[in-house]
């Protein structure tokens, strides 16, 4: 027997699965569509637009299977939930999966309707990739993009930040405790 919370990733992932499946569905049809009545020419297999198109319909299929695979909540016969699958609103790598997805939709539809210099927003792809990698992995490692020393910012947050406990056992002090004892400390002379 599946907890409320499994039973809330299921419903989540099945309606995001759904969602995915209506959307390929409806971006593929919609750009062949309209470039079948208005942009013919870039049908043609001799158009090097013809092999992205294609190359973007099968990498965002491919990523959107991939979704709905693990995504996919488990049933018994019965219909008991037994696995709820990952969730699919995640942060992290699922999160960019979609924006991958999105982006693929974007070019398609856009390259259609605007023309085929609409492909270059596919860049952010690997723009983005980069600037994740270099953030995160490459720029620390080499020692760019953090410095060794603290900014002033950084000095007074850490001093203005103090745990509950501290704060409990300041109150507690200010209000002349007898479970709080402080003690003062005599300067020598």
């Amino acid at each position: 027997m599946a907890n409320a919370s499994a039973k809330k990733t299921a419903a989540n992932n099945e309606r995001t699965i759904s969602n995915l499946r209506q959307g390929l569905l409806i971006v593929i049809t919609l750009s062949m569509l309209i470039r079948l009545i208005f942009r013919t020419k870039s049908l043609s297999p001799t158009q090097p637009s013809f092999w992205i198109h294609i190359f973007s319909h099968i990498l965002s299929t491919i990523t959107a299977r991939y979704l709905s695979k693990i995504g996919e909540p488990k049933r018994s016969a019965t219909g008991e939930l037994i696995s709820p699958g990952e969730d699919l609103n995640q942060p992290g790598v699922t999160e960019w999966y979609f924006d991958v997805i999105y982006v693929s939709w974007a070019c398609q539809l856009g390259s259609a309707i605007f023309g085929e210099m609409f492909w270059w927003l596919a860049a952010a792809i690997p723009l983005y990739a980069f600037y994740k990698i270099w953030t995160s992995f490459l720029g620390p490692y080499l020692g760019w993009g953090n410095s060794s020393e603290p900014s002033d910012d950084k000095e007074d947050n850490t001093s203005q930040q103090t745990s509950k406990r501290q704060e409990k056992l300041k109150k507690r002090s200010e209000r002349g405790d007898p479970r709080v004892q402080t003690k003062t400390l005599k300067k020598q002379q």
